[in-house]
């Protein structure tokens, strides 16, 4: 599919086929494809809980308005935005850095440049924290989605679900933001889909001021 085929197919999905799995090498295509996403300074904020199992996704379920989508689908991911992914010493930090240098991108006197800028830009308040997160997080998961479509699969993404309880039934530590949960899997056999929903056109999308 190019590209316009996968923005005008991919749909949210409210009924999966619960008897029909996801191959583990297509979810790790589908992780790997949407980790192309950019970020900024290529930072990368972003982490996944994969739950497979119905007992996993039954605790989940509980915690996310009961909706029996959670369990129905073979995969349910957790997309975590880590608000200290901008840090000095985070893994994903310094690896990032040791790659600048490998390729040449930056040299070692540029390191407290480096610093200063992240810190500049997502150290100035708590919002700044979380907007840097769920912002690049948010970039990942609609990669995820169309990531997804490419390889066949359905989707849908949930914010109907208790955020708090969520982070202390899977013990998510308190660095970590949840933007939304995604419902992975293939939609129930014979399901008739609704009309697409309608959608903003050029002229109620550009504004001026």
């Amino acid at each position: 599919m190019n590209f316009q085929d996968i923005v005008q197919k991919r749909r949210s999905i409210n009924f999966f086929d619960p008897k029909k799995n996801i191959s583990e090498d297509n979810l790790i295509k589908m992780i790997e494809l949407a980790s192309n996403t950019p970020s900024s300074f290529n930072l990368q904020p972003w982490n996944l809980m994969v739950l497979k199992t119905l007992k996993e996704k039954e605790r989940l379920k509980i915690l996310a308005w009961d909706q029996p989508k959670v369990v129905e689908a073979p995969i349910v991911l957790i997309v975590l935005a880590d608000m200290d992914g901008w840090q000095e010493d985070h893994p994903t930090f310094e690896k990032n850095w040791k790659k600048n240098l490998e390729t040449g991108s930056m040299q070692l006197e540029q390191r407290e440049w480096f610093l200063n800028a992240t810190k500049s830009l997502y150290n100035w308040s708590p919002d700044a924290n979380l907007a840097f997160a769920a912002k690049n997080t948010g970039f990942f998961a609609m990669s995820l989605m169309y990531a997804a479509t490419s390889l066949g699969l359905e989707t849908h993404p949930m914010d109907g679900f208790d955020h708090e309880a969520v982070k202390k039934e899977f013990k998510i530590p308190d660095n970590f933001w949840i933007p939304l949960l995604l419902a992975v899997g293939y939609k129930q056999p014979d399901l008739e889909l609704h009309p697409a929903k309608w959608r903003k056109k050029y002229n109620e999308i550009v504004v001026s001021f």
